[in-house]
C-alpha cells in the first residue's frame, strides 16, 4: 500500500451503465483470447500438440477382463483422465487380443486418443501373460500373405471407426530380430507393405508412429530399421530406468533415461518428426524409495526441454524379473507420478476427431 488516499468512485445508473458495458468488453476480450490461445493449441491432423505434450499410460486389463475398467481406476488413482491409452495386439484375428479397436477401446476413444501396438505374433497366452508368442516373419507380412484374413480385415475396421488413430507396427523392432521376426530390410518391406495397403484401403484415420527401443547398443541397427520419412509420422522409444532390475546398477534419473536417446534419433533418424515416449517408467530403489517419487515429479521440468517429445506413455505393468515392478499404483511412485501429470504442460485440448 502507499498510503496516499484514493478517490471515491463514482456512483449512479450513468456511471453503473459504463462500467457494465466496459466488463462486458472485458469478458469478451477474455472469451476471444481464450478461444485464440486453445487455437493455438489445437493439435494438428498428425495430432501433435504445439504447446505441450500428451500425458498417456498403457495400464493392463482389470481381473474381470476389462481394460475399461482398468483405466477408469488407474485415472481415478492419478486424479486427471489421460489424454492418451496405450493398447497392444497380436495378430491372431480372435476377438480377445487379435481385434482392433474392441468395444472397450472405442468407448475410452470417445474423449482419449488412442494408441494401438499390433504385433505381428500370435500369443501364447492372452494378453501377452507369460511374454511366449510365434512370429509370423515380416517376409510373410511384405508378402501379402497375410492381408487377406488378418491386414485388410483390422484395415477396415479402423477405417470404420473414423477417428484417427496412433498405430505402431511391431514396436521396439529393434528387439524383435534376435525373436526370429527376419531382418531390418524386411521389416522395412513390412512396414511400407502395411502402410501402403492401408492407403489403398482408403483408410486416411491412421497415424503411423515407428517404435524402437532407443537402446543404443542398437544404433545402427535403428538406423536400418527406418522405413522412410514418407512412410513415418512419429518417432517413438521405450526407454526406463531399470535400477537393479535387468542387471542395472546405475540409477538413471528421468532426464538421464531419456535424453540419450531423444538427441541419437533426433540426430540419426529425423530432426523434425514428433517424438514420443511410447514406454517410459522406473524401478524402486528399496533402500531410498523416496527416489522414485522424486523421479517422476521431475517430469514437468524435463520434458520442455526435450522439445520434440510431443507424448509420454507410462508402462504400468510389471516386468519379468525380481524388482521389476514399474507401476505407479501406489506409495512414492503414484505420488510423484500424479504430481506430475497435473503440470500444465500435460494439459492440452483432446481432438474429438
Amino acid at each position: 500500500m502507499t498510503g496516499r488516499r484514493r478517490p471515491s468512485p463514482p456512483s449512479g445508473p450513468r456511471y453503473l451503465a459504463v462500467i457494465v458495458a466496459a466488463v462486458g468488453a472485458l469478458l469478451i476480450g477474455i472469451g476471444v483470447w481464450v478461444t485464440r490461445a486453445d487455437d493455438r493449441c489445437t493439435a494438428d491432423r498428425l495430432l501433435e500438440p504445439p504447446c505441450g505434450a500428451w500425458w498417456g499410460a498403457y495400464v493392463p486389463y482389470a481381473e474381470n477382463g476389462s481394460l475399461k475398467d482398468a483405466v477408469h481406476d488407474f485415472e481415478r488413482r492419478i486424479g486427471r483422465r489421460l489424454d492418451l491409452v496405450y493398447n497392444y495386439h497380436d495378430m491372431s484375428n480372435t476377438p480377445l487380443d487379435g481385434q482392433l479397436l474392441t468395444d472397450d477401446e472405442r468407448e475410452l476413444g470417445r474423449d482419449r486418443l488412442l494408441m494401438l501396438a499390433w504385433e505381428s505374433t500370435v500369443w501364447t497366452r492372452p494378453h501377452h501373460a507369460g511374454w511366449t508368442e510365434t512370429q509370423l516373419g515380416w517376409r510373410n507380412i511384405a508378402s501379402g500373405r497375410h492381408d487377406a484374413d488378418i491386414i485388410d480385415p483390422q484395415a477396415r475396421r479402423i477405417k470404420a471407426y473414423g477417428k484417427r488413430v496412433l498405430l505402431s507396427f511391431d514396436q521396439e523392432t529393434d528387439f524383435r530380430i534376435k525373436e526370429g521376426a527376419g531382418t531390418p530390410e524386411e521389416f522395412v518391406a513390412a512396414w511400407r507393405h502395411v502402410h501402403d495397403r492401408f492407403r489403398e484401403l482408403g483408410v486416411d484415420n491412421v497415424v503411423w508412429v515407428w517404435t524402437v527401443s532407443g537402446y543404443l547398443g542398437h544404433a545402427e541397427q535403428m538406423k536400418r530399421l527406418y522405413p522412410g520419412d514418407a512412410y513415418v509420422d512419429w518417432i517413438g522409444m521405450d526407454q526406463y530406468n531399470y535400477y537393479l532390475c535387468h542387471k542395472s546398477t546405475t540409477w538413471l534419473d528421468f532426464q538421464r533415461s531419456q535424453r540419450p536417446s531423444y538427441d541419437w534419433l533426433r540426430a540419426n533418424v529425423s530432426a523434425t518428426k514428433p517424438l514420443m515416449l511410447a514406454e517410459f517408467a522406473t524401478a524402486p530403489d528399496p533402500r531410498r524409495p523416496e527416489r522414485q517419487r522424486d523421479w517422476y515429479a521431475a517430469i514437468p521440468q524435463v520434458a520442455p526441454t526435450l522439445p520434440r517429445v510431443k507424448a509420454l506413455v507410462h508402462w504400468n505393468r510389471p516386468v519379468p524379473g525380481e524388482g521389476c515392478d514399474l507401476t505407479v499404483n501406489e506409495g512414492p511412485a503414484l505420488e510423484g507420478y500424479r504430481q506430475a501429470g497435473q503440470d500444465p504442460y500435460f494439459r492440452q485440448p483432446v481432438p474429438d476427431r
